[in-house]
């Protein structure tokens, strides 16, 4: 079979798969064997071996007695990652200006594989911690960034990611349907900005705002907190207008850079 070929089978490569997948795990442990790695991933030692040593050469892993660890390479790549953003530089000031004029977390997301990845987070002097990682994804229908997102994205893409979504309940206020989901896409729509109202995490809310260029929607950008701090009445009128505010900042520089 030629190369043109398998590239239109879609053919995948297991040996990428099972590379990808020790990084994955020692990611996760942040060092491990290979005796957890093969248990884990249920190949043989030896493969588990042949594999990290060529991470070992690509210099992916660093080995320490017997146990490996990521190297500092994967720094660099994600600084690469995230510098291919535009206005990078605007949208870390915003950010981080959200979580100090709010006291609370701010993060910006954006859709990657019809989930919302977070490129961006900092955390105001009263915040309290969430889960959510630079480079972590979570599911766009239970999170007020993927929402919003969602809701500026063109039909056809939307109506893709509507329905390659799982709607596994995150709490007992988490959307589950697709009908439920394209209500809450036209209230942002019409609002201007979008709300999680317990919906990915007990006792934590989130009011985001999206960030456009153009008919393109470029990510969103949010503040979260606990339910005691965000009453109604703040969420609809103090933290909506910030994230609005900090949302067209962005777009501003975006759209004369």
């Amino acid at each position: 079979m030629t190369r043109q070929a398998e590239e239109n089978t879609g053919r995948t490569i297991q040996s990428v798969k099972i590379a990808f997948n020790i990084i994955d795990v020692i990611q996760e442990r942040q060092n491990v064997g290979v005796t957890e790695l093969s248990n884990e991933l249920g190949h043989s030692k030896s493969t588990i071996h042949s594999h990290l040593q060529t991470l070992v050469d690509r210099e992916i892993v660093v080995p320490e007695e017997d146990r490996y660890r990521l190297s500092l390479r994967i720094l660099d790549m994600a600084s690469h990652v995230r510098d291919q953003v535009g206005n990078y530089e605007v949208i870390e000031k915003e950010v981080e200006e959200l979580a100090t004029n709010t006291n609370e977390i701010a993060q910006f997301g954006i859709e990657e594989y019809g989930r919302v990845s977070y490129l961006c987070k900092s955390r105001g002097p009263k915040a309290v911690e969430t889960a959510s990682r630079i480079g972590t994804q979570q599911p766009m229908y239970a999170t007020s960034l993927g929402k919003t997102i969602l809701a500026h994205l063109p039909t056809e893409r939307q109506e893709q990611i509507i329905a390659e979504c799982s709607f596994e309940r995150q709490t007992e206020k988490t959307i589950t349907s697709p009908e439920e989901l394209r209500d809450e896409l036209e209230t942002i729509v019409e609002r201007g900005y979008g709300i999680d109202n317990e919906e990915n995490i007990h006792g934590l809310r989130c009011v985001s705002a999206p960030v456009r260029s153009g008919d393109a929607v470029l990510g969103a950008i949010s503040i979260s907190g606990p339910t005691s701090r965000f009453t109604d009445d703040r969420l609809h009128n103090e933290l909506a207008d910030h994230v609005l505010r900090a949302a067209n900042v962005i777009e501003l520089n975006t759209r004369y850079s």
